[in-house]
């Protein structure tokens, strides 16, 4: 018997909305073992982030084998990368395990508050090494646009920048549209040369929204560690970050951007 490990590797956020603290328990609450590789230490609260230490290349490489040589997993996240050198310890380190399973990229750049979470050589590291890799990259609109070097209004806008971010080597690739304000909030999915797949969902009134693509990315990867094929991971994790925005909407966790409720209705941990 076996739980289904997943695996993150991402920062760490001090407040617990985000990073490496919203992809456990966003695994936890879809019943899922998670385990971590952290990349950086980021010193932050609802109200913004005040400093970002990343961990060194050697101490995250080691994570990295601790974790792949003792507890495979079936499904990677990987969030916030600040240093070039950091994707390539990644790079060499997933294909010496000759890993083929669902990898989700969140290409975390800019924190809720406007803060800067990664420097400019990494963007193209990124692009050049993880992009070919892994199953699924999930930028939002600000990312979307550093991503695709266009400016993006409406959802014509979230196609063609999605296109051209395929173009530069990403198998798949869903833009977030919750920047984008309206009664209605679209995503795009685009695949290869499929035709793009328009995901809608309800506008949600709510001030705690940190974390909010750190857990749909995560979910996403928990989904997949599940069995389910991308579409319908996208679907669910979708569901579960509505029905985790809603139930977190009302409840004031420090005076800024607060978290989801990752736990409103937590499953136990699935055993094979």
């Amino acid at each position: 018997m076996n739980y289904i490990n997943v695996l993150t590797i991402a920062g760490s956020d001090s407040g617990g909305g985000a990073g490496i603290q919203a992809d456990l328990k966003t695994f936890s609450a879809l019943g899922c073992f998670g385990t971590s590789v952290i990349t950086a230490v980021t010193a932050q609260n609802t109200m913004g982030v005040r400093s970002v230490h990343g961990i060194p290349a050697e101490i995250i490489k080691d994570q990295l084998q601790a974790v792949l040589e003792d507890i495979l997993p079936v499904a990677i996240k990987i969030g916030m990368i600040n240093q070039p050198e950091v994707v390539q310890v990644i790079e060499k380190e997933l294909k010496s395990y000759n890993l083929h399973i669902p990898v989700i990229l969140d290409p975390v750049m800019v924190a809720t508050s406007g803060h800067r979470l990664i420097e400019p050589d990494t963007i193209n590291q990124l692009i050049e090494k993880l992009f070919p890799m892994v199953t699924l990259v999930t930028p939002n609109i600000d990312e979307a646009i550093i991503l695709s070097g266009q400016e993006i209004h409406n959802l014509e806008d979230m196609i063609a920048a999605g296109k051209k971010i395929i173009k530069k080597g990403a198998k798949a690739v869903l833009v977030k549209g919750g920047h984008l304000s309206g009664p209605i909030i679209y995503d795009v999915l685009i695949s290869g040369n499929a035709a793009p797949v328009i995901l809608k969902s309800a506008f949600i009134d709510s001030k705690n929204l940190h974390g909010t693509g750190c857990t749909l990315s995560s979910a996403i990867a928990a989904e997949m560690a599940k069995g389910n094929d991308l579409p319908i991971a996208i679907k669910n994790a979708k569901k579960y970050i509505s029905k985790a925005l809603q139930s977190g909407s009302k409840v004031k966790t420090g005076n800024g951007n607060g978290p989801l409720n990752h736990f409103f209705n937590p499953l136990k941990l699935i055993i094979q």
